[in-house]
């Protein structure tokens, strides 16, 4: 395995040379088609406000279409409005219009009998030229195929989060990172041409595979070739800040361009520049030597030498030391993640708070078209309050141990939630207000979670261990629309359950070992315990790698 002191043998290069910042900026882009792909169902699965259609060649007086829909009672504000679902029988309306008769005056027209939308139904196209809830009719009885297509999205990402790790760590960050990006570029280009609701669900399965994968695989690339200095920068203002202004971008794609499949269109354009990146971007050097790819290794970080203006020694890595990795060599699995008991604590406790955190963070993304006001500024507000959160992490992870601060900013985004039921409805402003600060704490707790976690596990395990990870995030991101839907019932139900999950995952964290200035650990030997463990000294030599021969901890 590596050797525990990788940080010193390629401190030669610096911190931030040219090499690194090319790197950082070219990974950091690669980021921009994930934040709009991820959350392009707030446009392309809206609802536009619709109700039945009266088919133009019923020949029936203006008087009678215009009463033809049903008004009913509007929940939440006690108003009229007319029926999405239902209108009044056709057949008896004709009747009535053909005799001469004027309802309401000759026609009691709440005595007429009800019938569903058997032609169809009429959208509002003042908001959207199309969306796909429009385009196949997915309202009333069909209402739930919309928050299942999203689900449907996140359950590819849940796919994509387990292959994707393993395939990681075994065929390296960079072949994993482009072969997904062009799975996410190409089959979102191939929904555009969608018959159907189905193949559209299926493609986007597909897009939510590639979308994670690449996403997690540029993160643990990036993580591994900076050094400790850089890595927290890269993961807060790097990659969730890039992710950020995709998101940001979402918006005003979708206000100039109403029509989903063009929405779709232009979202491939980025993603094909960014596979041109391929020639810029390298391979790990600390998973390349994990594999006991040593020549392959230092080539890289001599050639980083070269752009920093800086000579590399004339032996990076020790030659006892790179016969000793083609010796150890063994492949990692999931299986390495519940082995030792301190492994599965911390891999259960991550997930935990990696499912709490996804829930809220997708749920209150997705909701923005629910809220009061604008659905483009909305959507752009939401976005745009992540940038102050991503700061705001980044100097708690200068400073605050990780513990505290992913404990500080889930209470925030919990607590802020829970307050939501206490304010009167019509007071909009201020519960959209708290909706944005739940928001941002949480987007600070996404960003602090990943290096949190990366910090944790060694090489050997780590694209495993985020793949993991970030499966238990994708269960809260399926169900995250169906806390929404819960809205329906109870007004406030969402904010309470979102809020109490992130509040108790808060505590949670404080359990987890603290990675603060430590460097990244290479074996399973060398990973810290959870809380309330000790380390039980083994006679087995620590680079064995070996899950069973590892350093196990045990209680107090």
């Amino acid at each position: 395995m590596i050797s525990p002191d990788y940080d010193d043998s390629t401190a030669f290069l610096g911190d931030w040379g040219p090499f690194q910042r090319t790197v950082f900026a070219l990974l950091c882009l690669s980021m921009i088609p994930n934040g709009f792909t991820g959350l392009s169902m707030v446009f392309m699965g809206d609802t536009p406000a619709h109700r039945c259609l009266i088919p133009a060649a019923l020949n029936i007086t203006d008087e009678w279409r215009n009463a033809s829909i049903p008004l009913e009672e509007d929940e939440e504000s006690r108003d009229s409005r007319f029926s999405k679902c239902s209108r009044h029988r056709m057949d008896v309306v004709k009747n009535y219009s053909d005799r001469g008769l004027l309802p309401w005056v000759d026609v009691n027209v709440s005595d007429i009998p009800q019938e569903g939308c058997l032609d169809g139904w009429e959208y509002d196209t003042g908001t959207y030229i199309s969306t796909i809830v429009s385009e196949w009719d997915l309202v009333c009885s069909d209402n739930w195929r919309a928050p299942l297509t999203t689900s449907l999205f996140f359950c590819g990402v849940l796919t994509g989060s387990v292959i994707s790790g393993q395939m990681s760590d075994r065929f390296g960050r960079k072949k994993v990172l482009f072969v997904t990006m062009a799975i996410q570029t190409v089959f979102t280009f191939i929904q555009v041409f969608s018959p159907s609701w189905l193949i559209f669900c299926l493609l986007f399965f597909i897009v939510g595979m590639g979308q994670i994968s690449n996403y997690v695989s540029g993160f643990v690339l990036g993580m591994e070739i900076f050094s400790p200095p850089v890595r927290d920068i890269y993961s807060t203002l790097g990659v969730c800040l890039f992710f950020s202004i995709g998101y940001m971008m979402l918006p005003l794609a979708a206000y100039f361009l109403r029509d989903w499949r063009m929405l779709l269109l232009v979202f491939t354009i980025p993603g094909i520049f960014c596979m041109l990146l391929w020639w810029f971007i390298p391979e790990s050097p600390r998973w390349l030597l994990s594999q006991g790819r040593v020549t392959e290794a230092e080539a890289i970080l001599r050639k980083a030498a070269q752009m920093n203006g800086v000579n590399a020694p004339d032996v990076i890595f020790p030659l006892n030391q790179t016969r000793e990795n083609a010796g150890s060599l063994r492949t990692y699995s999931l299986c390495d993640l519940v082995k030792s008991r301190n492994v599965c604590c911390i891999t259960i406790l991550l997930c935990l708070v990696w499912f709490s955190v996804s829930v809220g963070y997708c749920a209150l993304s997705l909701n923005t078209s629910s809220l009061h006001g604008n659905i483009y500024l909305n959507c752009f507000l939401s976005a745009a309050v992540e940038v102050p959160a991503l700061f705001m992490a980044w100097l708690m992870l200068r400073r605050w141990p990780r513990r505290l601060c992913l404990s500080s900013t889930l209470s925030l985004g919990g607590l802020v939630l829970l307050f939501i039921q206490l304010i009167p409805q019509h007071m909009n402003y201020v519960t959209f207000s708290l909706v944005m600060l739940g928001k941002f704490g949480l987007s600070a707790a996404f960003s602090i979670l990943y290096p949190a976690t990366a910090e944790l596990y060694p090489t050997v395990l780590r694209n495993t261990a985020l793949g993991t990870c970030s499966m238990a995030s994708r269960v809260g991101s399926i169900l995250a629309p169906y806390f929404i839907y819960l809205g329906g019932y109870y007004r406030s139900l969402p904010y309470i359950l979102i809020g109490s999950v992130n509040i108790l995952s808060g505590l949670l964290s404080l359990l987890l070992p603290e990675s603060l200035g430590s460097p990244l650990p290479e074996t399973i030997s060398h990973m810290q315990t959870v809380v309330g463990f000790r380390k039980r000294h083994s006679s087995n030599s620590p680079t064995d790698g070996n899950c069973d021969e590892e350093h196990e901890s045990e209680h107090l």
